[in-house]
Formats: C-alpha cells, sequence, structure tokens
C-alpha cells in the first residue's frame, strides 16, 4: 500500500493532475457510488444494516470510544483494533483520491488489487470488533447433553426424530466431537421415541444452542398407503453440560433408585437391576438410565443428565431476571410452535427465526457443510440483535 501511495505521488510530479478517465467512473474500486463494486457482506450480521453503514451511525462511535477507553478485558485488544480500522480507512481514502489522478493503466490494475485487499481487512477489521463488543456468554465454552423427543404425528413424527437424531451425529462426527448415546428408546418399525446423547468438544454448545426447538417435517409416511403429505413433529433440548465449579450438588439432596430395565437387550434386562433413577429433592428434577449393562455406568449417565437439567433450570432463572428474550425450547411441541421445516415435497428446508430457505434436503440431512452453513447464519443473526441491545444500552447510559 505504501509502495503504491509513493508511486503514484512520483507520478503526479511528472505528469500533470487530470480528470478521473471514464473507466474509473465506474470502476471496481470506488466505494459508495453506483456502479462501483463491493465486498459481499457477510451474512445475517452484515445483512442488516451493512457493517459500513453501521459503523457510520453516531452510536457506534460513542460505543466504540467507550469501551475502548473502560477497563474491560477486551478494552486493550478493542483500542487496538479500532486504531488499526481508522489507519486502514485512511489508506483506503489516499489510495483511491491518488488513482483518480492518474489514468496509466498499469496503475489502475495495480490500484484495484490494492483496493480490493483494503477494504477485504477492513471489512474482516469491522467483524472482529463486532464481535469484541459482544460478551461471550458463560456457557458458549461449555459440552452439552442433547435430548430428541417425538412430537405430533404418531410413528411418522418417531422416524423423522431418528432421521434427526442421526443427522447431529453426523454433525458431531463433522465438527470432530464426541458423541456419545446416553438413553435410547426405538420405537417398533425402526424409529425414535426419546433419545439422550452428549456432545462434548470445541465450542460445541456454541454451536448447537440455536438447534434447540420444534422441527417440523411434511411428507408422505412410509406407512401412508394413499400418497397424502402429513405433518409431524420432533423436539430438540440442548442442555449445556457445568463444570463442577459452577454447578454445585449436595449429595443430601438427592434420592437414588435401581430397578431392573425394560424393553430389549437380552438377559440381563430383566435378571439384574442394572436401571438408576437420580431424584434431585428440592426442584423434584429426576434422570435415569438403563443403557448400559453396568449399573455404575448407568448412574454417572444419570448424574450427567441429572446434572445438564438443573444448570439448564438455573440458567432460565437467571435469563428471566435479566428480562431476556431466550425462547423456551421444548414448550407443548405442537405443529405451530417450529423453529425449523423440512418440506420433502419441495425439497426445502425453512428456518424460521431467521426467514431463510435452503434446498437439497438429502445433502443438509448429512449434517455436513450445509447443516454447518445454517448454524452459522443463525449465529450472526444472533451476534447482531445482541449488538442491537449493547447499543440500545449505551445510548440509555449516555441520556442519563
Amino acid at each position: 500500500m505504501r509502495l503504491l501511495s509513493r508511486a503514484l505521488r512520483a507520478a503526479q510530479g511528472c505528469r500533470a493532475a487530470a480528470p478521473p478517465p471514464r473507466s474509473l467512473r465506474g470502476a471496481p474500486i470506488g466505494g459508495g457510488a453506483a456502479g462501483t463494486r463491493r465486498l459481499q457482506p457477510r451474512r445475517g450480521l452484515s445483512a442488516r444494516p451493512g457493517l459500513d453503514e453501521l459503523f457510520a451511525a453516531p452510536s457506534v462511535r460513542r460505543l466504540l470510544e467507550a469501551r475502548a477507553q473502560g477497563g474491560g478485558e477486551a478494552a486493550p485488544e478493542l483500542a487496538a483494533r479500532v486504531q488499526r480500522l481508522r489507519e486502514k480507512e485512511r489508506e483506503l481514502r489516499d489510495t483511491r483520491e491518488l488513482a483518480r489522478q492518474d489514468e496509466s493503466e498499469d496503475f489502475q490494475k495495480l490500484a484495484e488489487r490494492e483496493i480490493a485487499s483494503c477494504e477485504e481487512e477492513i471489512a474482516e477489521l469491522k467483524h472482529q470488533i463486532v464481535l469484541l463488543l459482544i460478551p461471550s456468554e458463560e456457557t458458549d465454552k461449555s459440552d452439552l447433553v442433547m435430548e430428541v423427543t417425538a412430537g405430533v404425528g404418531g410413528q411418522e413424527a418417531m422416524l423423522f426424530t431418528s432421521e434427526i437424531f442421526d443427522m447431529y451425529q453426523r454433525y458431531s462426527a463433522y465438527k470432530k466431537w464426541k458423541f456419545e448415546i446416553l438413553e435410547y428408546f426405538p420405537s417398533e418399525i425402526g424409529g425414535l421415541r426419546h433419545a439422550v446423547a452428549s456432545i462434548a468438544g470445541l465450542e460445541a454448545y456454541k454451536y448447537m444452542k440455536f438447534e434447540g426447538g420444534v422441527h417440523r417435517v411434511q411428507r408422505v409416511p412410509k406407512t401412508e398407503k394413499q400418497g397424502r403429505i402429513h405433518t409431524s413433529t420432533m423436539t430438540v433440548a440442548i442442555l449445556p453440560q457445568p463444570t463442577e465449579m459452577r454447578l454445585q450438588i449436595n449429595p443430601k439432596d438427592l434420592r437414588i433408585e435401581t430397578k431392573r430395565a425394560s424393553g430389549a437387550g437380552g438377559q440381563h434386562v430383566n435378571t439384574t437391576d442394572s436401571a438408576v433413577r437420580i431424584v434431585h429433592i428440592p426442584t423434584g428434577i429426576m434422570s435415569e438410565c438403563q443403557q448400559e449393562r453396568s449399573q455404575i455406568r448407568n448412574k454417572e449417565k444419570a448424574m450427567q443428565m441429572l446434572c445438564a437439567k438443573l444448570y439448564n433450570a438455573k440458567l432460565e432463572e437467571e435469563t428471566k431476571k435479566r428480562n431476556s428474550v431466550r425462547k423456551i425450547q421444548v414448550g407443548t411441541k405442537g405443529r405451530s410452535e417450529k423453529i425449523r421445516t423440512y418440506n420433502f415435497p419441495q425439497d426445502r428446508i425453512t428456518d424460521h427465526r431467521i426467514s431463510r430457505s435452503v434446498h437439497r434436503i438429502e445433502c443438509f440431512m448429512l449434517g455436513e457443510e450445509m447443516l454447518d452453513d445454517m448454524i452459522q447464519t443463525l449465529r450472526e443473526y444472533a451476534d447482531y440483535e445482541s449488538l442491537m441491545e449493547i447499543i440500545s444500552e449505551n445510548e440509555k447510559k449516555n441520556l442519563s
């Protein structure tokens, strides 16, 4: 960039300043004029409004000044990013101005590359600054317990529940997370009534927390003989897994019961007291596990599920006190209480929270790039909403 500036200034000494050539008026190096090229904005966060528009707002400038001068943990890094952003913006303005004064084709090509590089770095700096402004949640680095339950729709709902459970198992493998089944209750024709799994890995909860809610499927069931499209639902609940430091449980508050396991599983099902149920007496919250042959292992898994349920109840109580907009994930499992619809006849998946639709259901349910892309978009929308709340709170402080 500095080499380009020096070269252009040297050229100014040899040539008289010329008016901007016709090619530059619509050239892909400009900034705000119509017909000029802009970098593709990031989805979600930068889509409403764009990052350029957002950073031009006086309220954001005031927030940046307040945070950079504050004593928070991120203040030094934020101040450094803001300073770097200001420097790159000055470089961009200088380069554009110098490029307008020279119509040489070589200079134009060089300027185009430099401006594109500068715009890209500015966009990335703005994105980094936004992430520094948004405080991370306590649970974002947690592992999690995922619970899936068939909702409305009978056997078809259970078949869909099995497919969604498998999708998240594949997604865990795609993200290189550890996936362990804690409970699994299949239906008679290969579906799934209810299942619980633990997912552990880098930022597992940070990604998966947006998958909690009612998922709706529209398709012709395998059990339908007349070819009619049915609507069924299933529910996903995502519970952050607490560390021992975050959740303390008094052993005296627990009632532990053992019983013989039920259902399929071989001789040990009816002959050993391997199933374990744990009740947290003060809250009445209960968990049980009969997945393993070992009573000790079932007790460990039941305790893991109980801790997740208690921690989630604690977080929801704290959230209510903060008057946040956190949504209850499970609800009544009704058809209308949906977060995402899987429409097989139209080969379309629609996420109703962000009004985004994508096609190729089979590819989406592989639990790889397409699902990851949807979750990333949800994260960016959530970041945008968090930033709007932070800006609003800062403006209220300035007015008071």
